[in-house]
């Protein structure tokens, strides 16, 4: 799954985001790798294909349901390390130092997380992406407190652009307590 590449919407509502779902479907060949509810009554579609079938999709759904977009994007190359840490999943060799980020949206973590994963040496451990979160959305990474600390400032820059940037911190050791309770 690795070389396909993603996009994202975020709706205000359920039924803007279900709408918008149904229309990406429709115009491509896309698949669909979440599509839900998420708090506070927001609405999430991530879809993986050919880069081609995904700008379609995700400017289908943009055209049309545009005044109820929240946030989105398409990214053509994914780095691989996004697809585990979307399902939790993604292995840890060595905790090192630890990245926290947090965004104001679901697209604007994998974005950042994108960015981060690609300016320096580290490795995604997880995207919560806004479950249990009141919509908001966050990452963890870790690596050299060095890369880390490249990687937060790149991805701060990636998604305070848009203003969706809501709060970071490096944590250079973080106690084994603290490890064991996020792996």
């Amino acid at each position: 799954m690795t070389n396909k590449a993603l996009g994202m919407v975020e709706y205000q509502t359920v039924s803007a985001g279900i709408t918008a779902t149904d229309l990406m479907i429709k115009t491509a060949n896309v698949e669909i790798m979440q599509s839900s509810v998420v708090c506070p009554g927001k609405y999430i579609t991530l879809i993986s294909g050919e880069l081609s079938a995904i700008a379609a999709s995700i400017d289908a759904a943009k055209v049309q349901l545009g005044d109820k977009l929240t946030d989105s994007f398409v990214l053509g190359s994914p780095h691989p390390d996004i697809f585990p840490a979307i399902y939790g999943g993604a292995p840890v060799e060595e905790a090192k130092a630890l990245g926290v980020l947090e965004t104001f949206s679901a697209p604007a973590i994998i974005t950042a997380a994108d960015t981060a994963a690609k300016t320096s040496d580290v490795s995604l451990i997880e995207l919560r992406i806004a479950r249990g979160m009141c919509g908001k959305s966050y990452m963890l990474l870790t690596g050299d407190v060095a890369a880390v600390s490249a990687a937060i400032e790149a991805a701060k820059v990636k998604v305070g652009e848009d203003g969706l940037l809501l709060d970071s911190t490096v944590i250079p050791n973080p106690d084994k307590s603290l490890w064991a309770s996020i792996l």
